[in-house]
């Protein structure tokens, strides 16, 4: 199964999206849901390399897709290249934290097999472990 989950910059879990199978691609997944039209304009989203296709549907409502800049070979990085990808790696760290937390929990690891009898309780399950997070101490403690 796959789910989208978002937060903010300081790590609060804020969107959880409903099961996917685990075949269904990333782009699929964020055209079925309504996520981005709950985001505020000119709001920044980071996202996995895999999402990058979503750049352009950012754009028609305002906001921004912040990714690390893109570096070529043998070319020196700017200061400000160089700044931008420190801010955005210290922020990408966040979001690491939070998937390593919701990771903690044994259900929820990558590749974990389940009964078949607690699938059509995974939402639920998903939704408690991310209230879970919510509700311990800051990440970057």
């Amino acid at each position: 199964m796959k789910y989208l989950i978002a937060c903010s910059a300081d790590g609060l879990i804020s969107y959880i999206s409903f099961d996917f199978g685990g075949r269904t691609t990333d782009k699929t997944i964020v055209e079925e849901l309504t996520f981005l039209n709950l985001l505020e304009p000119g709001a920044e989203v980071m996202a996995d390399r895999r999402f990058k296709h979503i750049a352009d549907q950012l754009a028609t409502i305002k906001n921004h897709l912040v990714r690390p800049p893109s570096v070529l070979s043998g070319q020196k990085s700017s200061k400000e290249v160089v700044k931008e990808a420190k801010r955005i790696a210290s922020l990408r760290i966040h979001v690491e934290r939070v998937t390593s937390r919701i990771r903690d929990f044994a259900i929820l690891q990558s590749h974990a097999t389940i009964k078949l009898s607690l699938v059509k309780y995974l939402d639920l399950i998903v939704q408690i472990v991310c209230g879970i997070i919510n509700i311990q101490d800051y990440l970057n403690k």
